[in-house]
């Protein structure tokens, strides 16, 4: 598949089946993220697959339900995703390397976390391979993270980031519109 096809085509599923997805193919969706570039090559970024359900469900429990306008709240479609999928990716990562010298001191205005950035370059890495070999995935930011970590036994000097639910898609997502270039692209000064 062309890249700017898995770009333009990729959505995010929430909805997915139960089949199984062999060791075979997670290798794949993994090694494309590791692939992806990091500050310095660092290659802060770890990720852990989940396949056990009970995990999984401790792990979907830790997603915020959605507030309902008026009050009230429901059950994230997050969450069920991650019951159902067979495998379960969470991506972590390494504090105080990326964006940092070598003794932990940022060396960047944006503080201590650009290990972000480069979690989110392997995740966007990770779902475009799935997408490239026929899975769905949904990226999942909002959840507690400090109990993910403590679920998944994450040690101190690391943290979660973001996890993705990997399986076959069960259901056709619609393509939604984005915002023109003219619209977000400015020349040589913002807003010009």
């Amino acid at each position: 598949m062309e890249v700017t096809e898995a770009i333009k085509k990729r959505r995010s599923i929430r909805k997915l089946k139960s089949d199984p997805i062999d060791d075979e193919t997670v290798t794949k969706v993994l090694e494309a993220a590791r692939w992806a570039p990091s500050w310095a090559n660092t290659q802060c970024v770890r990720f852990t697959v989940v396949r056990d359900k009970d995990i999984k469900r401790q792990l979907a429990d830790t997603i915020i339900p959605f507030v309902r306008p008026g009050g009230g709240s429901a059950p994230s479609p997050a969450a069920e995703a991650v019951d159902n999928a067979p495998v379960l990716i969470v991506i972590c990562a390494e504090l105080n390397r990326s964006g940092c010298m070598p003794g932990g001191e940022a060396v960047t205005d944006k503080g201590g976390y650009w290990f972000m950035f480069d979690a989110a370059l392997a995740t966007q890495n990770l779902v475009l391979e799935a997408y490239n070999l026929g899975l769905g995935t949904v990226i999942i930011g909002l959840f507690d993270a400090l109990k993910a970590g403590e679920i998944l036994e994450v040690p101190e000097g690391y943290c979660v980031v973001v996890m993705t639910p990997l399986g076959y898609p069960d259901q056709e997502p619609t393509t939604v519109p984005r915002k023109e270039l003219s619209e977000i692209v400015f020349h040589d000064k913002f807003g010009g």
